[in-house]
């Protein structure tokens, strides 16, 4: 593995760091690798996205930026620096469930306000709305947003009872009083309901929590106060419903138009630390949660145009739900100037668990010991020092399952995913199964970006690939799990 691009001595020599560094973390939804204009979107996918490529030409692009099948599941291992089965969230959490973040958990919230930074999430958290799981309980001065337990679709779960009649004799007044709310934490307060989350409020939301950043930016520059801001907004998530401002803007339908309006709203934040003159002492991400939904998100073409709510995963085989490439991989840029070269990329594998240890480092932090850390510090590699990166192996958890490993640019599969359904709707991605199998599927995903040729003759990568499992199976001896993800199977056990 290699640079892409060679990185300037300058800044492979990282400037000492004087001052604490503001740090803001954009998260996307479901945006696929081939989705942003520096990835080969943008323009080609008739959404154009200026904002984000000149961010791409102020910092550093990651071509193997690698994370987790879903949402749930990659949110928990970038706040904590786990793998989210560690936490028992290796599934999409869904209300009504045990899925939720433990208390003792550890976060990338608790570690910037461990080092004396104000911290705020607007948005989508999504690890569950248990007292122990809330953001307060994990370190965020400031929470508004989702109902921390679903996610964007929440905007329709209203609309959709009443149009289908699902509670008759409820009036729609009681059914939206009853339905999800955004909501609000002050510290490690209660959870306060704000407002009903319709489907006009899922439209204007971004501009909402694209402003509540903002202000949060300017009133802790203001103090004088270094600053985390995590903004996980609604870009790429179906139903992709944009704001008035962008409504039809893009050339293929919602999904763009939300892609248009996301690289908007990155451009405010870009514009907001300029006009604060802090630009130069701030580390900025743009990163997607996961890769793009599939075939299935095809039912939310809405107009019935031809244009389906869903994007690209480029050259990669799969989507969101699945431990293939395409679900996995997917799209994200730092910039930090004068410590990460400019009009950069890096071909290293970088996971989403490994901000966590990389900004511990740049904090001169320590993270804790009791517990496995599967994240791994990549400052040198974000600074250009090292040039291959400090990570050769990466697994993917799906529910109670090892699905897949990666190992250097080899990937092996341990379950077979199938489409379910009957008819002519045959699903993959989230609505995949899985089946044992008795030896693994091995692809060489640098040769094969598609997964299209299966190998056999793999002896000679696969004793590196099991040291890796065996290691994490030691470790789960060490620091044992708690119980898997579960949406499927309740016989008792």
């Amino acid at each position: 593995m290699s640079i892409s691009v060679a990185v300037p001595t300058v800044f492979a020599q990282t400037a000492p760091v004087r001052k604490k560094p503001n740090v803001v973390f954009i998260l996307a939804d479901n945006v696929g690798y081939g989705d942003m204009g520096p990835y080969g979107g943008g323009e080609l996918r008739g959404a154009p996205t200026p904002r984000t490529d000149e961010l791409a030409k102020n910092g550093l692009k990651l071509t193997q930026y690698l994370v987790e099948p879903a949402c749930t599941p990659s949110r928990a291992a970038l706040m904590t620096g786990q793998y989210s089965i560690r936490n028992g969230l290796s599934l999409v959490a869904e209300a009504g469930t045990p899925s939720t973040l433990p208390g003792k958990a550890y976060t990338m919230g608790q570690l910037f306000k461990d080092a004396g930074y104000a911290t705020a999430i607007f948005g989508k958290w999504h690890l569950g709305s248990s007292p122990q799981s809330l953001p307060g309980a994990h370190g965020f001065d400031q929470y508004y947003g989702l109902p921390p337990d679903v996610s964007w679709d929440s905007a329709t779960y209203v609309a959709q009872a009443i149009q289908t009649h699902s509670y008759p004799t409820v009036p729609d007044k009681v059914l939206y009083e009853k339905g999800p709310w955004l909501t609000q934490q002050k510290g490690n307060g209660p959870l306060e309901r704000v407002k009903p989350f319709t489907m006009e409020v899922r439209a204007e939301i971004d501009n909402v929590l694209t402003e509540k950043s903002i202000a949060f930016m300017k009133q802790e520059n203001a103090a004088g106060k270094p600053f985390f801001l995590y903004l996980p907004f609604s870009m790429g998530h179906s139903p992709n419903l944009s704001s008035k401002q962008f409504a039809g803007k893009s050339r293929i339908g919602q999904y763009g138009d939300k892609l248009m309006e996301g690289d908007y709203h990155v451009g405010q934040i870009m514009d907001a630390l300029k006009e604060m003159n802090i630009e130069d002492n701030t580390i900025l991400v743009f990163a997607s949660d996961n890769g793009s939904t599939g075939q299935y998100m095809m039912t939310y073409d809405r107009l019935g145009l031809g244009a389906p709510d869903m994007g690209s995963n480029g050259p990669f085989r799969g989507d969101l739900g699945e431990a293939t490439e395409g679900a996995v991989r997917t799209f994200c840029f730092i910039r930090w100037p004068g410590h990460i070269a400019p009009n950069t990329s890096s071909y290293a594998m970088f996971s989403i668990m490994d901000f966590m240890p990389t900004f511990a480092a740049i904090l001169g932090a320590k993270l804790p010991t009791d517990r496995a850390i599967d994240g791994v510090n990549q400052l040198d590699t974000l600074t250009g020092k090292n040039k291959i990166g400090d990570r050769e192996h990466l697994m993917s958890f799906i529910g109670a399952d090892l699905v897949a490993v990666r190992w250097k640019q080899w990937r092996m599969y341990f379950r077979d995913m199938n489409r379910t359904g009957t008819g002519q709707q045959m699903l993959g991605g989230i609505a995949a199964n899985s089946v044992p199998m008795y030896y693994p599927k091995v692809y060489n995903i640098e040769m094969d970006p598609h997964e299209d040729l299966q190998l056999v003759n793999y002896e000679s990568i696969s004793v590196n690939a099991f040291k890796a499992i065996q290691e994490y199976l030691a470790s789960v001896k060490k620091f044992p799990n708690p119980p898997p993800a579960n949406l499927t199977n309740f016989n008792a056990r």
